[in-house]
């Protein structure tokens, strides 16, 4: 199929998709907008008013309080401004809600580097026990300032404080060192963790949760340093960035195609070279408000007109971090533009970090992988794809010990997952909960579910389980086209990567030298979000009566309820306004996607088409490296692996499993550990991974071959002391009991025989 005639016709084959899927998008985007114009007017339009003179004194009155809100409304633009140079002038702190001590700055380190670690105090009515397991949470550097997981009471930092953990903060400053490479953030966040380790030495080892980019930040950290890291939380993390959905149906996840479309990497380039070697994280910033300009443009302004009483407290909190832009070294957003974003190389194997090539298969920790399907920057895919790229088989994720958890959010959007106070109560909070004892999962991939019952006087009460699935089912179920839309990605980067060299042999040396530091901060001065925060503020001489002529309305304030014909008209016409700039994103998306599609899958079509990303690979299981080598050492061990193949063959498979259960778990191995093995916790799992892989594929044999591996008499009778004590142990009744349990304990007895009795033997 690699002849023209045959190439031709599968560019022709492409383009007739691409018009029929850009038909269906267009068509679906004019029925949204019919909709949401028939709802508004069902909804929200005015009722008659019963005379004349009734409707001339409800208009007066309207118009008052239009007038009155409008001033309070851009009173509360001008408080933004002021708190916008204010932030500036005192160097742009965190927007953490809570205090914190500066614990290790990264600046001071002989690899400098604009980060530092930082611990959280704890509240008032909270006490920290030291020798808890510590959290480190790292926040994304897109734009943004740190502090977005500790915003508020009830988020990341507040839920891990309230039960009990040590908190530590991964922040950063907004003008990056001189010469700062993200090799010296890596080196910096790996003395972080150092750092934490040594002010808990009597704890486990840390939880690092990444947000966003943070995500990927954590996984470069933990695959460097796979001894020094816990578990590992990442929320909406864009770790396989050419993931995403592209079917007939509903369009998503624009925002993955914006690297094609313009071209590549080739202008954060020009803008960092405009800068004077700097990247101005406002142009981040400036991308994700193009996602929703119906919110941007509109409705976020008009739910402050609305609610001028009362929004503008927690309008002006969002905007403190919304409104703090933050810089990166040229270095920097090049590397993740050409590593991540582009180039898509991390779960390849191909980024290096300190001279290491990065291995994610290195990890050891257990994983939890937190999405939401309603997050068009970070989709679904985007989070979990990676495992397949990574690991391929359910079989690889067993044999190599490794624990993924995957959560998923119904609706919330991006920021939600991080910012929510609601998914700070549910979800992180039983996050927390699971991991104190996700570590005694067997190794596999498993699905989180949050249950909602009632308890004592209606209160909602959560309940965690897990279900296992296989990586194979999960990635047919993710990807509706068994992921061959990624491919054009993969031209995509080709073109950026010719894109870039041509810009830095031909272009880069003229914009050089036309900067300067002056002209970069020029330029960042008057960037569009910048200007549109001080051109209203007490900056601006024009605006000097806002703030009295504010003062005067609060105190004469009329307001009119939120029924009066004139609300409800105002209402209206901000849902027709809401719903057209929905009307244009949707078709501009749709353009979008096509044009993507259109330019990349033929450009596709001209060359041998490259390998596409693993989607969970094909063909006989048993012929599978790891399979293999498991099956071929299946009498091979000792004690430690007799242990794991009992736990695994009197498993209760196929059912899911209670965060109760896992608990009882931690207890009884507790209870009994001079009868388990003195081994790590990541080998351990390693353990029961290729023991789970033997019984899968050679249940009789690997029945057989526990002989084997109990060669010792000692050995032997101590699994066989093991299984009569937890099974006679009276929490285990309930689970024990089943017949299919029954008759495995008895055929493994008859396998083992009577246990020895020795005299070292406990009785």
């Amino acid at each position: 199929m690699n002849d023209l005639p045959s190439r031709a016709v599968r560019a022709h084959e492409t383009a007739g998709k691409v018009f029929q899927v850009y038909s269906t998008r267009a068509r679906l985007a004019q029925e949204r907008y019919a909709k949401a114009v028939t709802e508004a007017f069902a909804q929200l339009a005015p009722a008659a008013a019963a005379s004349p003179l009734q409707s001339r004194d409800e208009w007066q009155r309207y118009a008052t309080d239009f007038a009155q809100r409008s001033i309070l409304f851009w009173d509360a633009l001008r408080e933004r401004g002021n708190q916008f140079l204010e932030r500036e002038r005192t160097g742009k702190p965190p927007v953490l809600h809570f205090g914190y001590e500066m614990v290790l700055d990264g600046r001071t380190l002989a690899r400098p580097a604009n980060y530092a670690l930082v611990r959280i105090e704890a509240p008032e009515g909270v006490t920290i026990d030291p020798k808890r397991r510590p959290y480190v949470i790292i926040d994304p550097r897109a734009g943004h300032g740190p502090g977005i997981g500790g915003m508020k009471d009830d988020s990341q930092v507040g839920v891990a404080l309230r039960a009990g953990h040590p908190v530590y903060f991964v922040i950063f400053f907004p003008d990056p060192v001189p010469g700062q490479t993200l090799d010296d953030v890596c080196e910096a966040e790996r003395q972080f963790i150092a750092r934490v380790r040594e002010r808990h030495p009597e704890s486990a080892k840390p939880v690092v949760i990444g947000n966003c980019q943070g995500g990927w930040a954590a996984m470069m950290l933990a695959a460097a340093n796979p001894a020094d890291v816990g578990p590992i939380v990442i929320n909406g993390a864009p770790m396989s960035y050419w993931g995403g959905a592209w079917s007939e149906g509903e369009g998503d996840n624009p925002m993955r195609y914006a690297g094609g479309n313009l071209g590549g990497t080739w202008l954060a380039s020009l803008a960092s070279d405009l800068g004077d070697g700097v990247f101005d994280g406002a142009w981040l910033v400036d991308n994700f408000e193009g996602l929703n300009p119906a919110n941007t443009f509109w409705t976020k302004y008009y739910n402050l007109f609305a609610k001028a009483d009362t929004e503008a407290p927690r309008f002006l909190d969002f905007e403190r971090w919304w409104g703090g832009f933050y810089l990166m070294n040229r270095e920097e957003i090049e590397w993740i533009t050409q590593n991540l974003f582009v180039g898509n190389s991390l779960w390849q194997g191909g980024v290096q970090a300190n001279g290491r090539t990065l291995d994610l298969k290195a990890l050891r920790s257990p994983i939890i992988l937190f999405a939401s399907l309603g997050d068009n920057i970070t989709p679904p895919q985007q989070a979990f794809n990676w495992v397949a790229d990574v690991y391929g088989s359910t079989e690889e994720i067993k044999a190599r010990g490794q624990v993924i958890v995957g959560l998923v959010h119904e609706d919330v959007g991006h920021l939600g997952i991080f910012v929510s106070g609601k998914v700070a109560k549910k979800e992180y909070t039983q996050i927390v909960s699971v991991l104190e004892s996700i570590e005694s999962l067997a190794p596999g991939l498993y699905a989180m579910k949050i249950l909602e019952t009632r308890g004592a006087g209606g209160a909602v009460v959560h309940q965690v389980e897990f279900e296992e699935r296989r990586l194979e089912d999960v990635m047919a179920r993710l990807n509706r086209f068994a992921r061959a839309d990624e491919r054009p990605f993969a031209a995509a980067a080709a073109l950026s990567e010719f894109n870039q060299r041509a810009y830095e042999m031909f272009a880069r040396p003229w914009v050089q030298a036309c900067s300067n530091a002056f002209t970069a901060r020029l330029g960042r001065e008057f960037h569009k979000l910048r200007v549109e925060r001080w051109a209203v503020s007490d900056l601006n001489p024009a605006l000097w009566w806002l703030g009295p002529a504010a003062a005067a309305v609060r105190a004469e304030r009329a307001p009119v309820p939120g029924e009066h014909p004139g609300r409800r008209a105002e209402a209206l016409v901000s849902a027709l306004v809401t719903a057209s700039l929905d009307l244009y994103r949707d078709l501009r998306d749709a353009q979008s996607e096509a044009q993507f599609f259109q330019t990349y899958g033929n450009l596709l079509h001209l060359a041998d088409e490259p390998r596409a990303p693993a989607a969970g690979r094909a063909g006989d299981p048993r012929e599978r490296p790891y399979v293999r080598e498991a099956l071929a050492a299946i009498g091979a061990g000792g004690y430690a692996e007799a242990v794991a193949r009992c736990a695994y063959l009197l498993a209760d498979k196929g059912r899911p499993l209670p965060l109760e259960q896992l608990a009882l778990k931690a207890e009884l191995v507790a209870e009994y550990r001079d009868l388990l093995p003195a081994i790590a916790p990541d080998v351990a799992r390693r353990i029961r991974g290729e023991q789970e892989i033997i019984v899968d594929f050679e249940r009789d044999r690997a029945i057989e071959t526990l002989k084997d591996l109990l060669a010792d008499p000692a050995d032997r009778s101590r699994l066989l002391q093991l299984l009569e004590r937890v099974f006679a142990d009276a929490r285990m009744q309930d689970m024990a009991a089943t017949p299919a349990r029954v008759a495995m304990l008895a055929r493994i007895r008859a396998t083992l025989g009577p246990r020895p009795r020795l005299a070292t033997t406990a009785a």
